[in-house]
């Protein structure tokens, strides 16, 4: 492992292991978490990654942040056993398969959508490809983790979340739709907004990294 990119994998496990630590604690009346701002920037890691160093080490530093991810959902399944009994054990393990299943999939797919595109306007290839990988990481983990068309982890996993089924205006003020689907509408608009604000520190940051390269 060349060690010019592991600032880059330090970055992604420090986002992953701060995101779980934060999604913890609502706002915006339950429609969205701290962790729904800290995530997104994961995109951003992997993208300079990719610009910077290829697509290889992008994908090194996607890994680690699984790995990360997957440690911390073991470590909060514990804890969430210890609280409630072993009844809901099925619960973390939904969120746990939801959230490593969304992440390793959007990442991925941004690395191989921001590859595609990387030699056209500079701001294009970081655009749709945090884009893509959003969209993909909302959708999946969303679904996954709330939908009651999942049924495979069991009764005890669906008693649990069934509070994400119950119809409430989308959005607090539009039409009537599971509560899962408005979370996932709020949440992958902030992927939206920050997607926007992240071509800076990109192009930022991307300059110096490839200022400090060896010529």
């Amino acid at each position: 492992m060349q060690r010019n990119f592991i600032p880059g994998i330090l970055a992604m496990a420090a986002i992953v292991v701060v995101s779980n630590i934060l999604v913890q604690f609502l706002i915006f009346d339950g429609l969205l978490t701290w962790g729904a701002f800290t995530y997104p920037l994961a995109f951003l890691v992997t993208d300079i990654m990719n610009r910077v160093y290829g697509v290889g080490p992008a994908r090194k530093v996607v890994f680690a942040g699984f790995v990360t991810g997957v440690i911390c959902s073991l470590i909060g399944s514990q804890i969430m056993l210890q609280g409630n009994g072993f009844t809901y054990a099925a619960v973390p393990l939904r969120i746990a398969v939801a959230s490593g299943t969304a992440f390793l999939i959007a990442q991925l797919t941004d690395v191989t959508v921001f590859n595609a595109m990387r030699e056209g306007r500079w701001w294009r290839a970081p655009l749709v490809s945090t884009l893509v990988g959003s969209a993909l990481d909302t959708a999946i983990f969303f679904t996954i983790a709330f939908s009651a068309s999942v049924t495979f982890f069991g009764a005890d996993a669906d008693a649990a979340i069934n509070w994400a089924w119950e119809p409430v205006p989308f959005m607090l003020s539009g039409p009537e739709a599971p509560l899962w689907v408005t979370l996932a509408f709020a949440d992958w608009l902030v992927k939206l907004s920050l997607a926007l604000v992240a071509l800076i520190p990109f192009k930022v940051i991307v300059a110096r990294l490839t200022a400090a390269q060896p010529a």
